[in-house]
């Protein structure tokens, strides 16, 4: 069920005011936290609206024609900065990529400065990728409040566009979310793909998030996440209708957290052996990239219950439904803020 506006907590509070207009509308896109179980639907309904459009002789929409579209990826991210950026030129935006090794910031210049600087260029969306978690919630609050941001995944704090992405899939393959139970394997603790899963799997619905992990890769407060934890991968597996796997990211790892990779395969990499005990018509998702024969062995990654390259399609049109809900939503508010201007003078 969805949460009445006035259970909300604080934050999930904070998070819609700052995402939504005064009507409701969609004008960042930073976290899932505060957004309910209808606009989750409206933005998979506008995305599926979308995924014809990259079956057309000319794949392009005219949506955001005349917008400027910024990618500030302050950390790499090939395969996410490439799906936005087909969205955005989908849409018919002039994208810019914005290279921050060699750009002003890395010359001394604040990154409020340089995001300031191209707000005066006439910008109307950042797309935002960064180490730090809560720099899109800051960028959006305190530095361009009237460009339009959506959050390319920020420290461990959420990844909302994947998440999405991953819930379009599961809807296509399973039309519902109600009674799907859904488990989320591997390095959680590091994942902000994984809090976001968690966090849309709840709004819409899902009867149960499983959490399948050794003790050393789930969070502190995995407890007050409110999924079921599984330490054991094949008792954990039963049931399942969709397994979720994530990449383990040595990355962000500080200190020996695993014995070794060929141990953590063993005991929580997905082969055909362990996906035998969930359901026979279980889908098997991955955000990827993949590490084969770590998370995942090759016979699933390629067999007929993996979903993971439709993952990837689909990522392009979540990205313009967000994209074009999110312009949409910071016109309306800049001509009601004119009218009201106007209706003072």
């Amino acid at each position: 069920m969805d949460q009445a506006p006035g259970s909300l907590s604080a934050h999930d509070r904070a998070s819609r005011n700052l995402q939504l207009t005064g009507d409701g509308q969609l004008r960042h896109f930073i976290t899932l936290d505060g957004l309910d179980r209808v606009m989750l639907t409206d933005i998979l309904d506008t995305a599926d609206s979308f995924i014809e459009v990259g079956e057309r002789t000319i794949k392009k929409v005219p949506l955001l024609r005349g917008r400027t579209v910024v990618n500030l990826f302050f950390e790499s991210s090939t395969r996410t900065r490439s799906t936005f950026e087909l969205a955005a030129k989908r849409l018919s935006a002039d994208v810019l990529n914005l290279d921050i090794n060699t750009s002003a910031t890395s010359k001394g210049e604040s990154l409020s400065d340089t995001l300031l600087n191209l707000e005066a260029m006439a910008s109307d969306m950042f797309v935002v990728r960064h180490s730090q978690s809560g720099a899109p919630h800051f960028i959006a609050e305190s530095v361009t409040p009237g460009v339009a941001i959506i959050n390319a995944g920020d420290g461990r704090h959420a990844h909302p566009t994947q998440a999405m992405l991953d819930m379009l899939t599961i809807r296509q393959n399973k039309h519902r979310f109600e009674g799907l139970k859904v488990a989320v394997v591997g390095d959680i603790l590091h994942s902000r793909v994984a809090r976001s899963q968690i966090r849309a799997l709840q709004t819409l619905g899902a009867e149960e998030v499983r959490l399948i992990a050794p003790g050393t890769l789930l969070p502190a407060d995995v407890d007050s996440l409110g999924c079921t934890v599984e330490y054991d991968m094949r008792k954990g597996m039963a049931d399942l209708d969709v397994v979720i796997m994530l990449r383990l990211q040595k990355e962000r790892m500080e200190g020996a957290l695993l014995p070794s990779e060929r141990e953590f395969y063993r005991l929580y990499g997905l082969d055909t052996e362990k996906l035998a005990l969930a359901k026979p018509d279980c889908i098997v998702m991955h955000p990827g990239p993949i590490n084969r024969g770590v998370e995942i062995e090759s016979a699933v990654a390629d067999g007929p219950q993996s979903v993971i390259l439709s993952q990837v399609t689909n990522g392009i049109a979540i990205r313009m439904a967000v994209m074009s809900m999110a312009m949409s939503g910071q016109v309306a508010e800049r001509a009601g803020r004119s009218r009201q201007q106007g209706g003072e003078q």
